[in-house]
């Protein structure tokens, strides 16, 4: 796979090359702003794009503008983003965004580099992936919703583990429960939170995000359009 990395940190950057070329994986590019990103992009046509959410010459919102751009003018490319904090705003701004697969991690995430490997892995290969704690925040945020209001705490914990990209095999092994229970509470989350189900699980996590972000009003370009198995 081909990877392009915008962090401004020396050791994080320099540490992600490593990992990921130990892993077997090519490190196109390595920048350090992205002031040259859309150059790069273009011209080393990398396979996913891990960016930093804070970069220079500002450190505020650079890296997530560069990848809300990248998301809406290349739709296929998927694109990783790192973030120290938990940042509620830039997170929904992603979700409500155009494009494809799409993850957001805390950057602490990387100390464990097994998962992190095959996070990128499962992102480039057309998952969606949020941070436990991203997800936290959304779901506690939206708390008070009455969409919300409808799901048990089980078919609460259920929805959380489909926003972070588990499968019902996985949701079933953490909660200990069979995938047949798994796929019940995910049909009632899913008709409770008024939602279609269809064949496309990123975008069905996509729209369940959505949901929570916007008080239950998502954007038309995030219609579900898949199931999640």
């Amino acid at each position: 796979m081909r990877i392009l990395i915008c962090e401004d940190s020396v050791l994080l950057r320099e540490g992600l090359v490593r990992l990921l070329e130990d892993a077997g994986h090519e490190v196109v590019s390595a920048l350090p702003d992205a002031a040259e990103l859309d150059a790069e992009v273009a011209a080393t046509a990398p396979d996913l794009c891990i960016l930093d959410v804070r970069l220079p010459p500002t450190h505020t919102d650079e890296g997530i503008r560069a990848a809300l751009r990248l998301r809406s003018a290349r739709a296929e490319l998927p694109v990783l983003v790192l973030s120290q904090y938990v940042e509620e705003r830039y997170a929904s701004e992603l979700i409500a965004g155009r494009g494809g697969a799409l993850g957001y991690l805390l950057k602490d995430r990387v100390a464990d580099v097994g998962e992190f490997v095959e996070t990128v892995e499962a992102i480039a290969g057309g998952a969606t992936v949020f941070d436990p704690e991203v997800v936290a925040q959304l779901l506690g945020r939206r708390g008070r919703d009455e969409r919300m209001q409808r799901l048990t705490d089980r078919e609460g914990t259920v929805l959380a583990l489909i926003a972070e990209g588990k499968s019902n095999q996985a949701i079933a092994k953490t909660l200990h429960i069979s995938e047949g229970s798994v796929e019940k509470h995910i049909t009632a989350v899913f008709q409770k939170l008024d939602l279609e189900q269809d064949e496309s699980g990123n975008r069905r996590v996509l729209a369940a995000l959505v949901h929570i972000a916007h008080g239950g009003q998502p954007p038309a370009a995030a219609t579900p359009s898949g199931d999640l198995s």
